[in-house]
């Protein structure tokens, strides 16, 4: 019974493992977060420009993350100038 226990906890250890993988690379850690509003406010929205400087990062990944947090403020700053 002791080898199926030590069993039960590799596995979900493995699963846990796994599932934090693929979390941390949709989510972006404070100095990513930093390192992109300060290439921003230089450079603008050339995704691809931002992206070589993050490493593991795609053009498309800092894109989507830049509109979903920022999305209702640029619309508002282009309503009023």
């Amino acid at each position: 019974m002791a080898g199926m226990n030590q069993i039960s906890q590799e596995v979900i250890i493995d699963s846990a493992e796994e599932s934090f993988e693929g979390a941390s690379q949709a989510e972006f850690s404070e100095a990513e977060i930093d390192l992109i509003v300060r290439i921003y406010k230089l450079i603008g929205e050339r995704w691809s420009l931002i992206a070589g400087r993050i490493p593991g990062r795609t053009a498309e990944e800092i894109e989507k993350y830049w509109k979903s947090k920022h999305a209702s403020s640029q619309a508002a700053s282009k309503r009023y100038p």
